[in-house]
């Protein structure tokens, strides 16, 4: 965009706005101490280095949160590689705590913006991408800061490999319609359900403390699955 005589690059539009909130000392210190360990640094480096051994099946997780989803799956499953992706700072040092507290070893993390950080993933390179209860921005005018969107699946369908599955999950029921036809519009992703149609929770699929708290106020959870062709 021009502004004067200066052009002036347009600001991207963020799914997240940053509320850090306040951190501990120990989540501090969790990040300075830690983050050599279990921290990516590059944004080349998401897949392949960053885990510590060559894993075929890597799973990436985009808004892990305090990290319930991730460190379960991840302690579940040791043989595989596991990296999650949020901007919430506090969280990540709750979770570097606990990964060396139960000397967890496949677990890498990225601190930003997942709009810019997955494309730089080479494709092809994950066998699970899951975003579980992405903020909804249930406003109309808010609805563009919204991260499920058919350019960004398609996106998340070139970094899976051959029949990968993308497992999303929301409690808003007109983001989930949105994202069903988003899946459908995809050419590279099948939704593993049917046409326009929601999957059913996956057993491994941990309840998170949010969706608790959501189930006990009567929120329906929509789930979707969605596999790479």
């Amino acid at each position: 965009m021009l502004v004067g005589d200066l052009k002036v690059a347009a600001r991207p539009i963020r799914s997240f706005v940053r509320r850090e909130g306040r951190m501990t000392d120990a989540q501090k210190n969790a990040l300075e101490r830690l983050w050599s360990t279990y921290g990516i640094e590059a944004k080349s480096d998401l897949v392949g280095k960053s885990l510590p051994q060559k894993n075929s099946r890597v799973t990436l997780e985009i808004g892990f949160g305090d990290g319930e989803v991730l460190l379960a799956l991840a302690k579940k499953n040791p043989e595989g590689g596991f990296i999650g992706i949020d901007s919430h700072r506090p969280g990540a040092g709750r979770l570097l705590l606990r990964l060396e507290r139960e000397a967890v070893r496949n677990v890498r993390l990225g601190i930003g913006d997942a709009a810019e950080l997955v494309p730089t993933i080479n494709p092809g390179s994950l066998s699970q991408i899951l975003v579980f209860f992405p903020d909804p921005w249930p406003k109309k005018r808010h609805h563009k800061r919204r991260l499920i969107t058919p350019d960004f699946l398609g996106v998340l369908g070139e970094k899976l490999q051959l029949n990968g599955c993308l497992y999303i999950a929301t409690d808003w029921q007109e983001y989930a319609e949105q994202i069903v036809h988003a899946v459908d519009a995809t050419p590279v992703l099948c939704n593993q359900a049917g046409h326009l149609a929601f999957s059913e929770r996956p057993d491994w699929r941990p309840l998170t403390k949010y969706e608790q708290r959501g189930l006990q106020l009567g929120h329906q959870v929509f789930d979707i699955s969605a596999k790479k062709i």
